[in-house]
């Protein structure tokens, strides 16, 4: 397929009007001798890299980790794209968040015509293929609604699960990532049937949690939990208001999204593959 093709309708199909993003491209500055310019200019959505013309194999990712991109690299394969959910990488303990990708590997994609597509709020966006959708179906919520309107998207859900307690859920919650989660027991252990929001990666947030008091909603499942100086604020307005809340690490919670997109590319007849990577514990 004609990568300018492919790239045509992931916008058409996912960059819808209104969604904005965090301008990505002033984190890796010096990347920007890489980097598409309209993703410099667009705060940083779709094409990020534009380094093939022809795309026989599509990878899909949460991060640009350095594991993910040796993994690709590791395959005999040329004239593919990288479909990833964030530009950057993710190390919470000793790099504060999201940080650039490694130049070496990002030179050695444009060596093998290997392009990067980036979907972040648009990803995000509650849909068939959002990381709240895909995240709510694993774990088998009935969603009533979506949720957390932010840049645009509406990145999070309302729904119901059977779960008759917090730790019943928290089990679930183990259970259905496959390795251990957090739980911050701030209200009623009781949830007997109630509304539970879902907000996956860093929905521990204010605006998410302040919408969650309107609906008097008391239970959040979200990625990353750490209490630190950017979530402490918010971990006090929990106690405060008796809000629970309970944690999957940043990767666990958003990998389903690309996990499902392979499909959408199978669908367009694109052979696709998802690209394992590991959870940062430390998130919770």
């Amino acid at each position: 397929m004609r990568a300018t093709e492919l790239y045509d309708r992931l916008n058409a199909d996912f960059i819808k009007e209104g969604i904005k993003d965090v301008d990505w491209a002033n984190r890796m500055p010096h990347l920007h001798k890489y980097l598409f310019p309209e993703f410099m200019q667009n705060g940083g959505m779709g094409l990020m890299c534009d380094f093939t013309n022809e795309v026989g194999k599509v990878y899909t990712t949460v991060f640009l980790s350095d594991r993910v991109l040796a993994r690709l690299l590791s395959d005999d394969v040329s004239d593919a794209v990288l479909f990833s959910h964030h530009p950057t990488n993710w190390d919470l303990k000793d790099r504060n968040g999201n940080y650039a990708a490694t130049e070496e590997y990002i030179a050695k994609l444009k060596e093998r015509n290997i392009s990067i597509y980036v979907l972040h709020h648009p990803l995000d966006n509650f849909g068939k293929f959002s990381t709240c959708g895909t995240l709510a179906d694993k774990l088998k919520m009935r969603i009533e609604e979506p949720a957390f309107l932010y840049f645009g998207a509406y990145c999070g859900i309302v729904g119901t699960l059977d779960c008759k307690t917090t730790g019943e859920l928290h089990d679930h919650y183990s259970q259905t990532v496959g390795h251990k989660t957090s739980l911050y027991q701030y209200g009623d252990e009781r949830l007997k049937g109630e509304k539970i929001a879902l907000c996956p990666g860093g929905g521990n947030d204010m605006f998410v949690v302040n919408e969650m008091t309107e609906r008097n909603i008391g239970t959040l499942i979200t990625g990353v939990t750490i209490v630190n100086d950017h979530s402490r604020e918010t971990h006090e307005f929990e106690k405060a208001n008796r809000i629970n809340v309970l944690g999957g690490t940043h990767y666990s919670t958003e990998k389903y999204a690309p996990m499902e997109m392979c499909k959408y590319f199978n669908s367009l007849g694109l052979p696709s593959e998802f690209i394992e990577d590991e959870p940062d514990l430390f998130d919770l």
